[in-house]
């Protein structure tokens, strides 16, 4: 799977410059509307592919090379006397992008910046090396599933799919033959003619996913895809988001849930109150979150007896009894625990049933890289 790129960049904030859509077909402009309201459920502007119908004051556009395929310079978004954003830079290119953060950190802000939704108060945001609140032609290569849905239950997913398909600007042969390429490649391909009223949550979801790649998109961002959905479903999606980024997309997902996201990529952009408090390789920052406290909880028959065998660790620093039947370990070097476990306990001749770490989350993680300060 490609590894994601990361990039500073030199960018000043530009002037923002409001774009207007014109079209001589009211019809088109009527499906635009709708095209906006079928998935994000408001009234929220959804910037028009321009490439296929009506004009925009804007330039000719080409994509600019060897580029991020998103990049922010310093931008911040505000609602009066609240941050929702806080001058956040960042490029990232190819792979799959790991957005964590706990509920209000400023995911589902970062991705309506990436897709116009909103504008940025302050600072530069560039898709494809181009400015989009001059030019959106770029939103043409994005795929968006937010995290939120307003599909019509009356519908098939073939249905849906297709409309979408179509307001890209596909013939009717066109559209039907992507509808199917994407529905199968989600795994819905045997059901896609059964109505959306029928589907479970995971399935809803993978219908999201499918509009989102009708137009075959270089950028795909999912907005927690994996929220509501069964263990089945969750792993389909996984596997949907991991080929992506083996083939070359640029896909961003959010979650709150730090293990998930590491079974999708290794590369994570960590938010907290809408700034990034760390970024980069799952790996290293890991090796980064070892310096600090680490506990193990071990179910077994026996705990008393498992605790003098663990005194033979010399990285174990501490032991406590959290119940009649679990041993809590204390160390600051929890990789090479783990690495001594296994011989130590069949050493002890214990048995146990259950190995945890309590405080390997999202929001352990936090409270240690903002010194407690949640």
């Amino acid at each position: 799977m490609p590894s994601s790129n990361w990039h500073g960049n030199d960018l000043r904030p530009p002037v923002g410059v409001e774009f207007s859509f014109r079209s001589d077909n009211e019809w088109f402009s009527i499906i635009l509307a709708c095209k906006s309201s079928f998935i994000s459920g408001g009234d929220q502007r959804m910037i028009p592919d321009v490439s296929q119908h009506g004009s925009a004051e804007t330039t000719e556009w080409k994509p600019v090379e060897n580029t991020p395929v998103i990049m922010f310079d310093r931008v911040s978004k505000s609602y009066g006397r609240i941050n929702a954003m806080n001058s956040v830079s960042l490029g990232i290119s190819g792979g799959v992008t790991g957005i964590l953060g706990m509920n209000g950190a400023g995911k589902s802000t970062l991705f309506k910046l990436m897709m116009g939704k909103i504008k940025p108060s302050s600072g530069a945001i560039r898709l494809f090396g181009t400015d989009p609140w001059k030019n959106p032609a770029p939103y043409s290569r994005v795929g968006f599933v937010p995290e939120h849905e307003k599909m019509y239950d009356w519908m098939t997913a073939f249905e849906f799919v297709t409309t979408f398909a179509r307001l890209h600007g596909m013939t009717r042969e066109e559209a039907s033959k992507e509808a199917t390429r994407v529905l199968s490649f989600v795994s819905l391909g045997d059901v896609m003619h059964k109505r959306i009223g029928q589907f479970s949550k995971g399935m809803r979801q993978r219908v999201k996913i499918a509009h989102a790649l009708v137009n075959d998109p270089e950028l795909i961002i999912l907005d927690e895809p994996l929220q509501g959905c069964d263990p089945l479903a969750r792993t389909t999606i996984m596997n949907v988001i991991k080929e992506l980024g083996a083939m070359g997309r640029t896909v961003l997902v959010s979650s709150h849930i730090l293990h998930e996201i590491e079974r999708i990529t290794e590369q994570i952009v960590i938010l907290h109150r809408g700034r990034i408090l760390a970024l980069g390789n799952s790996h290293a920052i890991r090796e980064m979150l070892d310096q600090h406290p680490h506990k193990i909880e071990l179910e077994c028959d026996e705990p008393r007896k498992l605790a003098k065998s663990m005194l033979a660790i010399d990285e174990v620093t501490g032991m406590s009894f959290s119940s009649p039947t679990k041993l809590l370990i204390e160390t600051q070097h929890l990789g090479e625990v783990h690495k001594k476990l296994p011989s130590t306990i069949i050493e002890s001749g214990s048995t146990v049933t259950a190995i945890d770490n309590p405080d390997d989350d999202l929001q352990s993680i936090l409270m240690y890289l903002t010194g407690g300060a949640l």
